[in-house]
C-alpha cells in the first residue's frame, strides 16, 4: 500500500482557499486543480509499505507525534515546481507560522519511517507546502503566482496527523483517492 503522512486543515480554511481561487481557476485550462478532498499538507511521503512493516511502522510514528505540540500554521503566498514558475508542473500555496515546529514534526515522522525501512523522500529537504494543482506538461504560471501571492488565509491549530493511504486512479477509480489509516493527537 502506498502511504503519506499529512497533515489536514480544517473546513473553514479550506472553504477561504476556494472562495479566492474560485473566479481563477478557469482562466488556467492547463492545470489539473487539486481536488478539496485531496488538499493536505504532506509530512513524510513512505511510499510502497507491505502490512508487516505497516505494524512495525505504526507504534514509532505514534511516538514520533505525540511529542509534538499543537501547530498554529496559516495559508499565504504562492509558488511554483519548479524554480520560478517559468515551466512549472506544480503550484501551491505556502504555510507560515510555526514552520520550525512543523519541519522538526516531519523530520521525526520521516525518521520513524527510515527506522522501518521506507524509501527516503525523494525531494531534498522538507519545504512546508499545500499543492492546488498539477500540469502534465510544463506551464508558465509566474502570472498565477502573482495573482496567488496575495492570498492570506486564516490561522488555525493543527491538532492532529494523519497516516493516508493513497489510492491511484484505476479501473476501480479513475480519479485519485486519499483514506485516512490512523489518526493521532498533537499535545
Amino acid at each position: 500500500m502506498r502511504l503519506f503522512v499529512a497533515l489536514v486543515p480544517p473546513p473553514e480554511v479550506l472553504d477561504e482557499l476556494d472562495e479566492f481561487l474560485a473566479p481563477i481557476k478557469a482562466d488556467w485550462p492547463a492545470l489539473k486543480w487539486i481536488r478539496r478532498e485531496l488538499v493536505h499538507v504532506t509530512l513524510t511521503f513512505l511510499g510502497e509499505i507491505d502490512e508487516r512493516t505497516l505494524e512495525r511502522l505504526l507504534p514509532r510514528l505514534e511516538r514520533a507525534v505525540g511529542r509534538y505540540d499543537r501547530l498554529s500554521l496559516s495559508l499565504a503566498g504562492a509558488g511554483a515546481f519548479p524554480g520560478s514558475g517559468a515551466h512549472a508542473r506544480v503550484i501551491w500555496a505556502g504555510i507560515y507560522g510555526d514552520r520550525r515546529g512543523l519541519a522538526r514534526l516531519a523530520a521525526s515522522t520521516t525518521a520513524a519511517g527510515r527506522r522501518v525501512g521506507t524509501l527516503p523522500d525523494k525531494h531534498r529537504g522538507f519545504r512546508p507546502h499545500l499543492t492546488l494543482a498539477r500540469s502534465r506538461q510544463p506551464v508558465d504560471v509566474r502570472p498565477l503566482v502573482e495573482v496567488l501571492s496575495a492570498f492570506a488565509g486564516s490561522s488555525w491549530t493543527a491538532s492532529s496527523v494523519h497516516l493516508m493511504r493513497s489510492h491511484l486512479p484505476g479501473k476501480d477509480n479513475p480519479q485519485p483517492v486519499y483514506e485516512p489509516l490512523k489518526t493521532w493527537s498533537l499535545r
